[in-house]
């Protein structure tokens, strides 16, 4: 397997970046606590967990009416994005326990929910977390050919249009990781900075299994236990899911494709300008930071420049480390992209749609490595 090598700049910022480590590790040690999962994150998991499987016990249970089994499609659909925000991204990244078992065994919420860790650990783990907002590397910014999420990727008529369809195309998007994504992504020869990428055996049996798994309990057993006809089945599965894939991917754009952060182009030298960290940082957004209902909720990812330089502590803790990052940040003079509000994340992402979707108006993108 071939690699495109991106160099950061790690001789440059090495004040800040000391600096901001050993801060950030004081904060743990004059507390006195881990920076793993506490018990109001194990408490988070095990009702975000009801959340997604209690509304699917009681919709099999065939005790309910159509009305009231719609309505706990989108529950549940709310519950799968939990489980994805709170549970599965914290132990795919190594963050939620010491203990690798642990991280794995909670890893696997995220296979029952029809996706593949596996994969996951590669375009987001690896890719997105190291070459954040680099077009042509982040796997991120390539979601769908109707999308234009860097002012360097290819436009093309129909991106005109997409901030008025964006946020519709993002509630297939669980849709197409279940049926579609994973599957390309195996197929897929290059991905992001790899070159002729070949799969393990053993990855690929799981991802077989995984997705037969849910196939059957999600799409089998539900048409042959409950009383209801194949298009009625059809309306609760895409409740499901166009819930889940909304609530997902709007979430996930609200860190990065928002007024604030830079964007890179595939253009020489092949170095970065800046070291890993500020590059995440000058990449990155945060939003809703007070909005403790929000924080609960997707896991920290509304605390993204934490999550990005610290991706091995677990969510729970970015709320209290948040403050102390931006402190030596503002000290150092280096950015810190934040939005006050979730709406004004949101209204961020649609305006930076229309602009990307508009060439004459599209800001020059920041140089980056030549990915040739």
């Amino acid at each position: 397997m071939d690699t495109i090598v991106v160099k950061f700049n790690n001789k440059s910022e090495k004040a800040f970046v000391k600096d901001l480590k050993q801060r950030v590790n004081a904060y743990f040690e004059e507390q006195g606590i881990s920076q793993k999962a506490n018990a109001a994150m194990v408490t988070k998991t095990v009702l975000i967990l009801l959340m997604t499987f209690v509304p699917y016990g009681l919709i099999m249970s065939g005790q309910f009416g159509l009305w009231t089994m719609l309505g706990l499609c989108f529950v549940m659909g709310v519950g799968v994005a939990g489980c994805g925000f709170s549970i599965a991204h914290d132990a795919l990244h190594g963050a939620y326990s010491s203990n690798p078992k642990i991280n794995t065994a909670l890893g696997l919420t995220f296979d029952i929910m029809g996706a593949n860790g596996y994969l996951w650990k590669i375009t987001h783990n690896v890719i997105h977390h190291t070459y954040t907002n680099i077009q042509g590397i982040d796997e991120d910014l390539e979601v769908s050919p109707l999308l234009r999420l860097s002012p360097n990727s290819e436009h093309r008529p129909v991106h005109r249009l997409q901030h008025i369809f964006g946020f519709f195309a993002y509630s297939f998007s669980t849709l197409f990781w279940v049926f579609v994504k994973d599957y390309k992504y195996f197929f897929q020869k290059d991905l992001g900075p790899y070159r002729n990428i070949k799969h393990p055996t053993r990855e690929i049996v799981v991802l077989i299994v995984t997705k037969l798994i849910y196939y059957s309990y999600m799409i089998v057993l539900p048409l042959l236990v409950l009383d209801i006809t194949w298009w009625q089945f059809a309306i609760g599965f895409l409740a499901i899911h166009l819930t889940a894939g909304l609530i997902l991917g709007v979430v996930f754009q609200l860190a990065h494709v928002v007024e604030g952060p830079d964007h890179y182009a595939n253009e020489e030298p092949n170095e970065m300008e800046h070291t890993w960290i500020v590059h995440e940082m000058r990449t990155t957004a945060n939003f809703g930071r007070a909005n403790k209902l929000l924080c609960w909720y997707v896991g920290g990812l509304n605390f993204q420049i934490e999550h990005h330089l610290f991706p091995k502590t677990c969510s729970i803790h970015y709320p209290a480390i948040s403050p102390i990052v931006q402190q030596v940040a503002e000290e150092y003079d280096i950015p810190y992209h934040q939005h006050e509000t979730l709406m004004g994340a949101i209204a961020s992402h649609y305006r930076m749609l229309k602009l990307f979707g508009d060439p004459v108006r599209t800001p020059s993108p920041s140089p980056a490595p030549a990915l040739a």
